[in-house]
């Protein structure tokens, strides 16, 4: 069984036991979160498919740790005029583990 949820405005198909990075969400390491957005859900009778989301389904994800992504450096440049800018920028996420899907 898998299931396509949208979170942090991006869209993830997991299944039970899958281990994710996602968008960061408001909760602590051992806690638990339900995701109500549901997209679609694939079984063995077949796809499932919400108008947006299917009534009544959510997925369990136990949040694993809350850290940041490795640095991406920002270089900006304008030839000729000595115009230079150094930025660094390290984006905060929550890694995640899929318990449960219902639905």
């Amino acid at each position: 069984m898998y299931a396509i949820i949208k979170t942090g405005g991006k869209q993830y198909k997991v299944q039970e036991g899958d281990v994710l990075r996602v968008e960061k969400l408001d909760a602590e390491a051992d806690q638990t979160v339900q995701v109500e957005q549901v997209l679609a859900i694939g079984n063995d009778d077949g796809l499932k498919v919400g108008t947006p989301v299917v009534e009544g389904a959510n997925v369990t994800l136990k949040v694993l740790a809350q850290d940041k992504a490795k640095k991406v450096i920002v270089f900006k440049y304008k030839a000729k005029k000595n115009y230079r800018r150094k930025k660094g920028h390290r984006q905060p996420y929550t890694k995640v583990v899929v318990e449960k899907i219902n639905g």
